[in-house]
């Protein structure tokens, strides 16, 4: 009964990162309590990545405590800027071709 008692002390963490677009790999791992986010990514091989880091959506120093049920994430850096994208689109589609009332494609929903 003392091994139980212990293993539920541990924290219960999980470990998200997509290397490519569409391709996504999932840890769910048990920690210590007391375990950094650094602790996570050693444990499931991806502490040496330059990639930036967070937990639940959130950019996290790889010093950050982690908490039960934290689901800490590696981020690739963007190829593209949002914002740049954006105004790239809409300079190929013009002003008519963009927004609420623009023509749907075919299978579209309504207002997209």
């Amino acid at each position: 009964m003392a091994e139980e008692a212990v293993t539920d002390a541990r924290l219960c963490v999980e470990v998200v990162f997509s290397a490519a677009a569409g391709q996504t790999q999932e840890w769910s791992l048990r920690l210590p309590p007391g375990a950094l986010l650094e602790d996570a990514l050693r444990a499931v091989g991806l502490e040496a990545s330059a990639c930036a880091a967070g937990i639940w959506g959130r950019r996290a120093e790889r010093g950050q405590l982690l908490h039960e049920g934290d689901r800490v994430e590696l981020y690739r850096p963007l190829l593209v800027d949002p914002k740049v994208a954006r105004r790239e689109r809409f300079a190929r589609q013009g002003a008519r071709g963009a927004g609420l009332f623009s023509r749907q494609r075919p299978g579209g929903k309504a207002g997209y």
